[in-house]
């Protein structure tokens, strides 16, 4: 599993989006979109990569870490900006399938503030305006990444088809 958020830009990146003079985290300009798409050709073409490790809290990336595939024939890769990318992983022929999370949003908004306060990413009054913003966005967020060309579907239906794909590509 190829965690794509560990793809932000560094806090200090200049090209970073910003809104009433804060960086805008929840952007698609706050990743690195290039980055991301090099990394999963080289997964797919050599079946390893240095990947990014990032730190929320320090808003960087703080190392790089080994990634290999191990001879399977896919590879999920993950993350809130993943839609960004489809088009152009497609383009390339490294994509096997693109689906966005349909879940009740309350679920979403307990998950993602239960796992914020736990890391302590940001202050606790922080995490919860955020948590609230992003939990009003969801549908246009949801609207954006199917345009994007990813396909709507639940937790358990993504995981029957990634299953499907598995089981239709013979390992090597």
């Amino acid at each position: 599993m190829l965690c794509l958020d560990d793809f932000y830009k560094d806090g200090d990146d200049p090209t970073l989006p910003r809104q009433n003079g804060q960086v805008d985290w929840d952007s698609p300009e706050s990743w690195d979109a290039g980055t991301a798409v090099e990394t999963i050709a080289r997964l797919a073409q050599e079946g390893k990569a240095e990947v990014p490790v990032y730190a929320i809290g320090a808003d960087r990336r703080v190392a790089t870490r080994p990634f290999e595939v191990a001879g399977s024939p896919l590879f999920v890769a993950e993350g809130i900006f993943a839609a960004e990318i489809v088009e152009e992983c497609r383009r390339r022929g490294l994509l096997a399938g693109a689906y966005a999370l349909r879940r009740p949003r309350g679920t979403t908004f307990v998950r993602r503030l239960t796992r914020d306060l736990a890391e302590q990413r940001k202050a606790p009054k922080v995490l919860l305006r955020r948590g609230v913003a992003l939990l009003r966005a969801e549908p246009a967020v949801l609207r954006r990444q199917t345009g994007l060309g990813a396909e709507a579907a639940r937790a358990r239906e993504v995981l029957r088809r990634v299953a499907g794909l598995v089981a239709s590509h013979p390992h090597h």
